[in-house]
């Protein structure tokens, strides 16, 4: 097994996919999606193999007769790797491996690997670094075969052991001293990350009292293409899996009187590796403590329907299955993606379709953002005093003004405002302040009700 992973190749490697789902399970297209997990790995895709099984095979996953047809395969089209859409134990791709004379990876080792190449920031390398050694960490295997023991023969200690002076011992398995140093680097990667999310954490929860919006959606969907058409944010755009791995937050004003701020997070994938969950649980923290949800959707793929529960089950996972959302249906422009628009615009009917590349639809969705915002329309009546201009500044930055009214060293100010801006405007409430209904008549003034 290991000779297939110890060679150092500069080249694309050719590669055959292999799909193998129980007949019970409902399908999709799951090697579409693979290849392009695949091409993003560098790799040069020859072969496609799909298979329904009624179970898995605790040895080989697949049975032996389509092994022996896959090995077949592989020697047809020479292929270096085969990628299976399938989470493998150590002990099957071991045994893959030795019958199919070629590297073996499954889906969460690909993932990973598109991972590794996508970080840049210090702290994107750590949580993949982190992710990795946590998915090797129970698949080590002896790697080395001339350093099986660090003593002599049999580990003696006689003085006719094989071995120098000052190396003779009880010996210790190579697997042994791997897994002590893996495990000691996973403890110096948790610490360090740790401190990292205590400081992402105090960022995150000094931006209290901010409206925070966090897009999210399956890797590709067009979330960095809509960020950078809401807040000009310059996020790099690429057609390709996982091309943001780094969380970037900007401000945004909607309207005026209306400030938000705006972060798009790293994509989800089907069958998202739990390593990655669990390393990027600060970049997902900006998920967790957001106000609202832009769940983007990319209309334009034939697996949409998919994606959107693919995505709904990782949010169930970091706990925000129940947070404010407004689903994104984006790329509409792109005519192939109409009958998944109608099918989600029914299962949805509040869904906002748009193309972030042309701007189409996009002040529909800033309504709908503003609306979130503000909340329910209340008409209020604010006394205050006319020195206060924190006060007379929010109302007429954040409200929309229907009588200002002078009496004496007051100001009687009649106006709409949003349900959710209401508990900001009595923190800055100082005693000489008074807020009633705009309905209700105070001082001698009726106030209409318009």
């Amino acid at each position: 097994m290991e000779k297939f992973r110890e060679t150092l190749k500069v080249r694309k490697e050719r590669a055959a996919l292999v799909a193998a789902t129980l007949k019970r399970t409902r399908g999709g297209d799951n090697l579409a999606e693979l290849t392009a997990l695949a091409e993003s790995a560098g790799a040069v895709v020859v072969d496609r193999f799909q298979q329904k099984i009624a179970q898995i095979k605790p040895k080989t996953y697949i049975g032996k007769g389509k092994v022996e047809e896959l090995a077949e395969r592989l020697k047809r089209f020479n292929v270096d790797v085969v990628i299976f859409d399938n989470d493998l134990s150590p002990a099957q791709i071991r045994e893959l491996e030795k019958a199919l004379g070629a590297k073996v990876l499954d889906r969460s080792e690909l993932i990973l690997d598109i991972f590794a190449t996508r970080a840049r920031t210090r702290q994107a390398r750590l949580q993949v670094e982190l992710a990795q050694l946590e998915y090797t960490y129970p698949r080590l295997t002896r790697m080395w075969g001339h350093l099986d023991t660090v003593a002599g023969a049999g580990g003696g200690t006689t003085a006719g052991a094989v071995g120098a002076i000052g190396t003779r011992g009880p010996g210790e398995k190579q697997l042994e001293i791997d897994r002590r140093l893996v495990g000691k680097r996973l403890i110096e990667l948790r610490r360090e990350l740790a401190a990292i999310d205590r400081r992402r954490i105090r960022e995150i929860e000094g931006r209290e009292g901010m409206f925070k919006i966090s897009l999210v959606g399956y890797t590709n969907a067009g979330k960095s293409t809509l960020m950078n058409a809401l807040t000009d944010a310059g996020a790099v755009v690429e057609d390709r899996l996982f091309a943001t791995l780094d969380t970037r937050t900007r401000k945004w004003m909607p309207q005026r009187g209306v400030e938000v701020l705006v972060s798009d997070t790293v994509g989800f994938v089907r069958d998202l590796p739990h390593q990655l969950v669990a390393s990027f649980k600060a970049t997902l923290e900006e998920t967790v403590h957001a106000d609202l949800l832009l769940h983007v959707v990319d209309v334009a793929n034939p697996e949409a329907l998919r994606q959107v529960e693919a995505v709904e089950g990782v949010l169930h996972e970091i706990g925000c299955a129940d947070k404010p959302t407004v689903l994104v249906l984006n790329k509409v422009d792109d005519v192939r993606g109409l009958a998944a628009l109608e099918m989600l615009r029914t299962m949805v009917p509040q869904a906002i379709a748009l193309s972030a590349r042309t701007g189409y639809g996009l002040d529909k969705l800033r309504e709908a953002i503003v609306e979130r915002f503000c909340g329910m329309d209340l008409r209020i009546c604010v006394r205050v005093e006319q020195a206060n201009g924190k006060v007379l500044s929010f109302l007429r930055a954040h409200g929309r003004i229907v009588d200002e009214r002078y009496e004496g060293q007051a100001v009687v100010v009649d106006v709409r405002l949003g349900s959710n801006q209401l508990p900001e405007l009595k923190r800055l409430r100082p005693d000489s302040m008074e807020i009633w209904s705009g309905h209700e008549t105070a001082a001698g003034i009726g106030m209409r009700d318009e």
